[in-house]
């Protein structure tokens, strides 16, 4: 009788863990738009406005009032605030977009057409500083170039008597051409000297407001039998007309702004030149190892910057302040193109539908003031907070718990089977 021996089976192989499945390309696509930088200048915006309610219910005397006896009765304290924050943006959208309290509807949809009117330099100059930003360079010199831009186009439109379209069309180009000019100042020092175009572009602006303020005072610029630093008014052939009638101050510079968006946005995305800007932006060095003349996209780019800035000093002169102009034209433009410009991401129509956003601040701002009591100081609040939160987009990532699209998340492994030992192995057979 023969020995019967139980033959052990060899153990099972560990079993190799299946590669986690990539994320769907819907999942992909969410993260990119909810991470993107268009969401992010849109939280940027929503956090600004969060933060210039706690400023307004903070500074609020009603609500100052019911906090001394908020462990009394919390809820007068928190009415107030709500009365207090929602009554100064309700008043902010009414002189903005549209106020259905007026008693007609030329009356309640003037307040966009102002939030227009406003908006109209602010995109004409970030799209100048805009596309700068996507060369490379900084365009702090708005003040400047439109100061020259305003000069030469109100010199233009005072002084030649020329039939209706020929006359506006002068005035125009001398405008461009002089705003053009000024930056192309900074661009050719950059190009030739290496000046930094930060530096130049700031002293050229004392250098603009100076010269601008001494030939008011002159024959030059001063209106004759006038003691005051001032322009003649513009004549009605140089002067832009109304879009809408004359019951309202929107006028043709806002189809110029839209034209010129139009052309940045083809400059950039669909021309050779524009590729050489970007290219030249993001890296000069590799630009120029291409063949690309990095000097002289300095130059031309700082000539259409100052040139676009410029159809902002023309549209002041122009289109809003035609009885004659003084060195304080410019209202600050050539410095919150700037922020339009971050806000926009420097791409044309982001910088459009920024420009028109602050446009909105500032037409809304003064409703805001004159109906509810609060100072305009609170929305240049909001505004900076908006540059200060677009500039550090981890922290608007961080708050709203943001995915980042320059980090995909990793999946998860699969956990590993545990392979069988040999005696369970033995007891399944």
């Amino acid at each position: 009788m023969s020995d019967s021996t139980v033959t052990t089976p060899p153990p099972a192989p560990a079993a190799t863990p299946a590669a986690a499945p990539p994320p769907s390309r819907w999942r992909t696509t969410f993260n990119e738009i909810i991470g993107g930088s268009v969401m992010i200048s849109i939280l940027a915006v929503v956090l600004a406005m969060v933060a210039g309610g706690i400023l307004i219910a903070v500074t609020d005397e009603n609500v100052q009032a019911a906090s001394a006896y908020f462990f009394a009765r919390p809820g007068d304290t928190f009415a107030e605030i709500w009365k207090a924050v929602s009554g100064a943006y309700v008043a902010l959208f009414q002189g903005a977009v549209i106020n259905p309290n007026r008693p007609d509807f030329v009356q309640q949809i003037k307040p966009i057409t102002e939030t227009l009117t406003f908006a109209t330099p602010l995109i004409a100059a970030g799209l100048g500083v805009g596309l700068a930003f996507r060369v490379g360079m900084f365009n702090i010199g708005g003040r400047g170039q439109m100061l020259i831009a305003a000069a030469c186009a109100g010199w233009v439109g005072f002084t030649l008597h020329l039939p209706w379209g020929l006359h506006m069309l002068l005035a125009v180009v001398a405008g461009v051409v002089g705003g053009g000019i000024w930056g192309g100042i900074a661009g050719l020092l950059k190009a030739r000297t290496g000046a930094h175009e930060v530096i130049v572009t700031i002293m050229l602006n004392y250098v603009a407001f100076y010269l601008v303020s001494f030939l008011l005072r002159t024959p030059v610029l001063q209106a004759p039998g006038s003691n005051n630093p001032k322009s003649p008014p513009i004549d009605e052939t140089a002067v832009f007309f109304d879009l809408l009638g004359p019951q309202f101050n929107l006028h043709f510079g806002f189809i110029l702004v839209i034209a010129a968006t139009v052309f940045v946005w083809w400059l950039l995305n669909r021309s050779s030149l524009g590729f050489k800007f970007r290219a030249v932006g993001i890296n000069p060095n590799a630009a120029r190892v291409a063949g690309i003349d990095v000097k002289n996209m300095y130059v031309y780019a700082m000539l259409i910057s100052g040139g676009l800035v410029g159809l902002a000093g023309v549209s002041q002169v122009l289109g809003t302040v035609t009885t004659g102009f003084s060195s304080g034209i410019d209202a600050g433009i050539g410095f919150d193109a700037i922020t339009v410009a971050l806000l926009g991401r420097s791409k044309p129509w982001g910088i459009f539908i920024a420009g028109i956003l602050f446009g909105a601040f500032k037409a809304g701002g003064f409703a805001m003031q004159a109906s509810q009591g609060i100072p305009i100081d609170i929305v240049l609040v909001v505004q900076s907070l908006i540059v200060l939160f677009i500039a550090a987009p981890p922290l608007i990532r961080t708050v709203f718990r943001l995915p980042d699209p320059s980090k995909p998340k990793k999946p998860k492994a699969p956990k590993r089977p545990v392979p069988a030992t040999t005696g369970e192995a033995v007891a399944a057979k």
